[in-house]
């Protein structure tokens, strides 16, 4: 364990001994600031206001002030609070309904009370507002527990659910398992995963830690924009789960689901995925279970909450293997274990500390073959994904007259090895037959991604009350680290070629053939790769914020919040750095209440974020420090593209390294161990190098302005606007990059694209194009570059440069219909937005020679218009119909070249790229900006319906969804990796190749015992 880390867990150990010594945290902590008027509005000082939460056994009497305000801080949110006014001179008494809490947040109740009339007479909860913020500039939105159980969700994934809120859509990632989710346009990979307030991101790229379910979740929140400076590290977006606690109710509920498949579901050429966002096909089918309790230790004191799901999916794949006289299938099962424990535990009247545990065990199978065949990668070369998080969370809070406090100690772990082994280890073998097609992929994954991730949190606020300010000053440190054993095949990869007779020897083998098979032939070898340094190796990170904010109500109905934050990431010392120390970010937020159904908020400010470690860990994974490299870098340097004075060995680091000894059959290959040598004389077509100026965090400029009114006690219509402008974006830029290619677009005329089309090959469509200047070669490019290739050296010579941005520009119009009293209850927004970029994602590369001015445009995940709309129905005793629209326009499409004209899509020679395989990042067609053309809408309703007949104390509760109704083929709009996307088409007018698309028609059915 670093020294860094050792520090971290003293610091974490200091912390959980204070709150033994005086008990008080973070992770549950919320609050409930109550205004009480008169029918005028104007502020009611002296009333009696009660605070209730029968389900925990808590109660306490408050008196307003002089602007008619009591607020309650550092309160559990387990059960529902009933606010009332018993007493109020003049005034008749008045009975709130129950307001439930989010954690990390003080929830806004306005009590409008009736003159006294008649004696006795108590006025009900029509008079209570709660469904305003009077608070703070906050742009949020949730979807509490009644909602979520009645939204038709696959799998019970919540995170799916979130497109139903304003400024979150179904995002384009970069890998498979990249989050399904962006937030304001942005990569999903930006936003801030949190539990009760505590950090839940798998910090190595981003996206979730322990996917939270649906049985674990009371609440869950997006926030969009000019949030608290509580929140951070992150220049977008957050998602924050509240979890469920315990009450003096013992309540549950053990369910079962599934999703059966054909011939219920509708038939499609594309594959759906699955929840881990890997493709799947027809044969897919899904079974999960679980159970839910929830109660009393004792009686208004302790209480406990437990939830357990497990999820089994089942996909069949085809091997297909003509030349060896084999098709046949394989079946994978991918298994979700998620275990959650809360316990709650009331000390005083005003302490109270709890315990979180999250475990997560997240299991993908690859078994070999494809979807629909063509794929001959045989079982003994499968593999799985293991996805393992650990979260413990120690919390407390106090609330006092004056003061409260809340802290927490978290420890999580993730592991995350990509490309587990089934087999036991040894080479990989692709075999070729005669006709140079592959005829069998057997042995070995062929690569290691293998990640661990230790983190240690803890964090402390505290709060008073100066009259008409209230203070807030806060700490929070997250301290991170990281080990990879990454990399290429430490036994081999072998590509060989096979005669027919030796094809033949193999065909007995059926889906048993094994590498060793193949190698005992001793065939010819066309290609050998041994990675050279399979080790382990990372660096820690440790994160640290300071916060103060001062909410000061100016008068009666208005409230500036005025806030400060700093934030130091040590990641960015890496390098030549000498870290980004000037993160402070002022915020300000201004909320005015004109009447009590009403709310103005006005809010700007400065968000930042932190950098992935991946930034870092991939220069150090695709580094080297052989003479041949060092030397490309010394001239680099003399150059100016690196500065004077920089030490070269603070920039490299030997990382993973693959070499390819020549060997013309199997026995004649060096061992693994006698290539060792090669590591100064191996060429890279990449190398990766640490930043030689130092990494600024990301950070963003917000601003926004709403107007909400409560038009009933059950209704709530809301217009927002808002401005994001956010810097320091990751992205790569080459050191060594060739000279700028721009095509002759006079020469691309319709007689030159016949004319290369009729070629026979593109080996001479490149000839063509080349002598039209359509396309440049490699060696052209090459004899451009600012320093030659060398052995031991690297062609492109790329640095993650913190220098892209990004703007987002969005309307809402959004109306929330509770249920109330009805049988009735909706949710319907409208989104206008525009999110503008010269970057994507951390591997994001300009497409010529580091032009990224050129490279201003839509966002992946732009959209113009969103519109969202969801409505439920409880028209019987125990039914719930639901149904959930989303209506998208499309999304952007890059225009790429079409190697059948121009015989390469590498149209200026620069070779191909670490990040294009993530990306697609390709050359565009000649004369294209980036993402100049757009997919179709999307349209897509899903419907529900619950039905619960009371049984044994209980209910019994049948439930069916169906998604994509209508069976829509929608080209856009829906959670994918880039690389498959319809978002990548070729230009010049040709025609649209659909690749994917959304899932067809599905069904998913359910029973459950709620109790």
């Amino acid at each position: 364990m670093t020294g860094m880390l050792r520090s971290s867990v003293a610091g974490a150990a200091l912390a959980a001994a204070c709150v033994i010594c005086a008990p008080a945290a973070h992770a549950q902590q919320a609050g409930i600031e109550i205004t009480v008027v008169d029918g005028d509005g104007a502020p009611v000082a002296g009333a009696e206001v009660v605070v209730a939460n029968p389900a925990i056994g808590f109660a306490r009497t408050l008196v307003t002030d002089t602007r008619g305000v009591v607020r309650l801080d550092g309160v559990t949110t387990g059960g529902a609070y009933e606010v009332s006014v018993p007493a109020a001179p003049g005034f008749a008494p008045l009975a709130a309904q129950g307001v439930e809490l989010r954690s990390n947040f003080t929830r806004s109740v306005i009590l409008q009370l009736q003159p006294a009339v008649d004696a006795g007479i108590v006025v009900t909860a029509a008079r209570a507002i709660t469904g305003l913020n009077t608070s703070n500039a906050e742009i949020s939105a949730s979807l509490a527990r009644e909602q979520l159980v009645a939204l038709p969700i696959e799998g019970r994934d919540v995170i799916g659910a979130l497109i139903r809120l304003p400024n979150v859509v179904p995002s384009t990632g970069f890998f498979p398992e990249a989050p399904s989710i962006s937030i304001n346009g942005s990569n999903g990979l930006d936003t801030n995963y949190l539990i009760d307030g505590l950090d839940n991101n798998e910090n190595f790229l981003g996206g979730i830690k322990f996917p939270v379910p649906l049985g674990f979740t009371r609440e869950v929140t997006v926030l969009a924009n000019s949030y608290s400076a509580a929140y951070g590290r992150t220049a977008n977006g957050i998602v924050n789960y509240t979890t469920p606690s315990g009450s003096n109710d013992f309540t549950g509920e053990v369910y079962g689901l599934v999703r059966p498949g054909r011939p219920l579901d509708s038939r499609s050429p594309f594959p759906r995925r699955d929840l881990s966002g890997n493709p799947v096909g027809e044969s897919f089918e899904r079974y999960q279970g679980g159970f839910a309790a929830g109660g009393a230790l004792k009686r208004d004191t302790t209480f406990f909450y437990a939830n357990y799901e497990y999820t089994r999916d089942r996909n069949t794949q085809i091997v297909d293997a003509p030349q060896l006289g084999i098709v046949d299938t394989v079946t994978g099962n991918n298994e979700f274990h998620l275990a959650s424990l809360r316990l709650d535990h009331r000390l005083t009247e005003d302490w109270a500390v709890s315990l979180r545990g999250n475990v997560g065990r997240v299991t993908i199978d690859r078994p070999g073959g494809a979807l629909g065949g063509g794929n001959a990668t045989f079982p003994s070369a499968g593999s799985r994904q293991d996805r393992f998080s650990t979260l413990i969370a120690a919390s407390a809070s106090y609330s006092g007259d004056v003061w409260s406090y809340d802290g927490a100690l978290q420890y999580s772990r993730f592991r995350w090895d990509y490309g587990e082994a089934t087999g036991a280890p040894g080479p990989q073998v692709v075999v070729r037959g005669p006709s140079g097609l592959t005829a069998a992929v057997v042995g070995n994954p062929g690569y290691v991604f293998d990640s661990l991730e230790e983190t240690w949190q803890t964090t402390h606020r505290l709060a008073r009350d100066f009259g008409a300010h209230r203070l807030s000053a806060g700490v929070d440190v997250i301290a991170s680290d990281f080990a990879l054993l990454g990399g290429g095949n430490p036994n081999g990869n072998y590509t060989v070629d096979l005669t027919a007779g030796q094809l033949a020897s193999l065909s007995s083998r059926g889906l048993a053939l094994t590498a060793q098979d193949v190698l005992a032939l001793n065939p010819a070898v066309a290609n050998y790769a041994v990675e050279l340094r399979p080790q382990s190796f990372g660096t820690p990170q440790t994160l640290v914020a300071l916060y103060l904010e001062d909410a000061w109500e100016l008068s009666p109905n208005l409230t500036a919040t005025l806030g400060v934050r700093w934030d130091y990431d040590t990641l960015t010392q890496r390098g030549a750095g000498d870290g980004d120390t000037d993160n402070i970010a002022p915020r300000f937020a201004l909320n005015w209440q004109p009447d009590a159904r009403s709310s103005v908020r006005f809010g700007a400010g400065i968000f930042t974020g932190k950098l992935s470690y991946a930034v870092i860990s991939d220069a150090l994974q695709r580094n080297t420090t052989s003479a041949g490299f060092l030397s490309q870098l010394a001239q680099l340097q003399a150059r100016g593209a690196i500065p004077a004075g920089v030490d070269l060995r603070d920039i490299t680091f030997d990382g993973n390294l693959t070499v390819s000894p020549p060997c013309t059959t199997v026995a004649a290959c060096p061992t693994p161990a006698q290539v060792q040598a090669l590591r100064g004389s191996a060429t890279l077509g990449e190398g990766r190098i640490l930043s030689p100026t130092g990494y600024d965090n990301p950070w963003s400029v917000q601003v926004s302005g709403g107007y909400q009114y409560a038009a009933t006690s059950t209704l709530t219509l809301s217009v927002d606007a808002l401005y994001s402008r956010s810097h320091n974006l990751v992205r790569l830029r080459d050191l060594n990059a060739p000279a700028p290619f721009t095509p002759n677009l006079a020469n691309l005329t319709a007689a030159n694209i016949a004319a290369l089309r009729a070629l026979p090959d593109n080996a001479a469509r490149f000839a063509l194009a080349q002598s039209l200047g359509l396309v440049r070669s490699q060696a052209a490019a090459d004899a451009s570059r600012p320093i030659p290739l060398v052995a031991g050296g690297a062609r492109q010579i790329t640095v993650s440069e913190t220098a892209g941005e990004a703007e987002y520009l969005a309307l809402i119009l959004q109306a929330i219909k509770l249920r109330g009293e009805d049988d009735y209850a909706f949710r319907v927004s409208y989104t206008l937005s525009r999110l503008r970029n010269d970057t994507d994602d951390i591997n994001f590369r300009a497409a010529n020679s580091n032009d990224f001015a050129s490279e201003w445009g839509p966002s992946a995940n732009d959209r113009r218009h969103v519109i969202s709309a969801v409505g439920y129905l409880y028209p019987l005793d125990g039914l719930t119909l639901t149904a959930a629209g989303l209506f998208q326009s499309g999304q952007p499409v890059n225009l790429v070249p079409d190697a059948r004209i121009f015989g390469t899509q590498d149209l200026n020679g620069d070779g191909a790229s670490f990040g294009e395989n993530y990306l697609g990042n390709s050359d565009r067609y000649p004369g294209e900006r980036r993402n100049s053309a757009r997919l179709p809408w999307s349209a897509t309703v899903d419907l529900g319906v619950r039905y619960a007949l009371p049984v044994a104390g209980g209910r019994i509760e049948a439930s069916a969804d169906v998604f994509n109704v209508f069976n829509a083929n929608n080209q856009s709009g829906f959670a994918n990796a880039a690389t498959t996307s319809n978002q990548i088409q070729f230009g010049g007018g040709a025609d649209f190749v659909q690749r994917n698309a959304g899932a067809p028609r599905q069904f998913q059915f359910g029973l459950a015992y709620k109790f």
